[in-house]
């Protein structure tokens, strides 16, 4: 097993599960530091790679070799804290709220979930401690319905159950996933999804950063069946040491003659947004598969 396979298995994450109860922060961070320093040193893993690409092109090709050795370090410090405070926290509902600040467009999605009166397509991005302020949204009284990656491994499998538990609805991607998201959508109701990690055998490839990548549009397909508007939202944390939930306003789709066109042309636009947040933070988007294959071999 590669070190990804062991991070997301169901040993790796009960490790830090585990973990992340019983050490109080100042081991805790700590251990977090080392794990995250040995996973970035070994810069010839897939992981490790992944990253280093992805931040390659963030950086717009502009980081020296020395620049994404620290980088990554940064992305990979900055998701082992974020785990870590997760599962410290799980349990705590006061910790949650006071770690969490929301933005006035989120706590508007969040109470326009509770009426179910307004059709919405939320998409997300790995920013941050995303599972965390996710959490804390549901806990502050959102109702959706989540999609998540298809065909997911045991680990997935097990964070999937524990969302689940602590009050999402999520369901792997599927045709039927879809349809019954559709359905949802139809009610008035809200459908949450992810866009940022990358898909094989897709045939749409819409520009991300200037390049094309190989990422899921479902939320486009969903969106013009049902004539949802759709909205960006991502996790950042600030100096203050909280992490602000930002969104996009409400991004209504543009109808083209061209199905492929208006396919890509809408997703960009998406995707647009979610580049936008991610400048404000490149090291912070967790992102551990690489979105754009070719930049593996291009970047020093």
């Amino acid at each position: 097993m590669n070190v990804y396979d062991v991070i997301n298995s169901r040993v790796g994450l009960g490790l830090a599960l585990g973990l992340g109860r019983t050490l109080p922060p100042s081991l805790g961070y700590r251990l977090a530091n080392l794990i995250a320093d040995r996973i970035a040193s070994r810069r010839n893993s897939p992981i490790a790679k992944a990253v280093r690409a992805n931040q390659w092109v963030v950086s717009g090709g502009t980081l020296s070799s020395e620049q994404l050795d620290r980088s990554v370090q940064e992305v990979f410090r900055h998701t082992a804290h974020s785990i870590y405070t997760l599962y410290h926290y799980l349990n705590n509902r006061s910790a949650f709220e006071a770690m969490v600040k929301f933005s006035s467009p989120v706590l508007e999605i969040i109470e326009q979930s509770r009426q179910g009166k307004q059709a919405m397509i939320v998409v997300g991005i790995h920013m941050s401690n995303f599972d965390l302020v996710a959490r804390a949204g549901f806990q502050n009284g959102l109702r959706a319905l989540a999609i998540s990656f298809p065909n997911p491994g045991g680990g997935y499998r097990w964070q999937n159950k524990m969302r689940n538990e602590a009050g999402w609805e999520v369901i792997p991607a599927s045709m039927t996933a879809i349809r019954r998201a559709a359905r949802h959508l139809s009610e008035g109701k809200v459908v949450i999804t992810g866009i940022d990690r990358p898909i094989p055998d897709t045939k749409y490839r819409p520009r991300f950063f200037g390049r094309s990548a190989a990422l899921p549009v479902h939320h486009i397909h969903l969106a013009l069946l049902t004539k949802a508007p759709v909205r960006v939202v991502a996790a950042i944390q600030l100096s203050d040491g909280a992490y602000h939930i930002l969104s996009s306003d409400a991004i209504f789709m543009q109808p083209h003659p061209d199905r492929r066109v208006e396919i890509l042309r809408n997703a960009e636009a998406v995707l647009e947004i979610a580049a936008d947040f991610i400048r404000q933070a490149p090291h912070q988007w967790a992102m551990f598969y690489p979105v754009w294959s070719e930049a593996l071999n291009e970047m020093p």
